[in-house]
């Protein structure tokens, strides 16, 4: 979603001019930006915790050719989602939160014969072998 699509629901959903919208979403990002910049941190409850860290210069190594490489200290933006926008998200997309509690509500699953494992495994060769007489018969 960009801040345009963003300012135009909040519009509809408000009832106000989306100029006037565009003005708030404009201010609230300045607003962030400016505590951001100053070291200080900024948490919205519902959403999460945005915070400056500072890393501090450190020596590294260049993977291609073994030499050590001076990597200077810098400023790094942090942001940490809270509880409940994890768990909105995660059961929105059917994340681990939500397969944990349906697999612990599965049977285990029997053991299969052996006689079935050894036919799985010649399954994928014929489909290979088809495969190859498809592309022949396209040329």
């Amino acid at each position: 979603m960009t801040k345009n699509e963003l300012a135009r629901e909040l519009a509809d959903e408000l009832e106000l001019p989306r100029k006037q919208v565009l003005e708030l979403i404009e201010t609230l990002f300045d607003k962030v930006t400016a505590v951001l910049k100053s070291g200080d941190k900024v948490q919205l409850a519902p959403f999460g915790l945005f915070r400056v860290r500072d890393r501090a210069a450190r020596i590294a190594r260049n993977p291609m050719t073994g030499e050590p490489v001076k990597v200077p200290a810098k400023r790094v933006l942090k942001f940490t989602p809270s509880k409940a926008l994890k768990e909105t998200v995660m059961s929105k997309r059917g994340g681990a939160a939500a397969s944990t509690k349906k697999t612990a509500a599965r049977k285990p699953a029997a053991k299969k014969p052996a006689v079935k494992k050894a036919a799985a495994k010649k399954a994928p060769a014929r489909k290979a072998a088809a495969k190859k007489t498809v592309r022949k018969g396209r040329r």
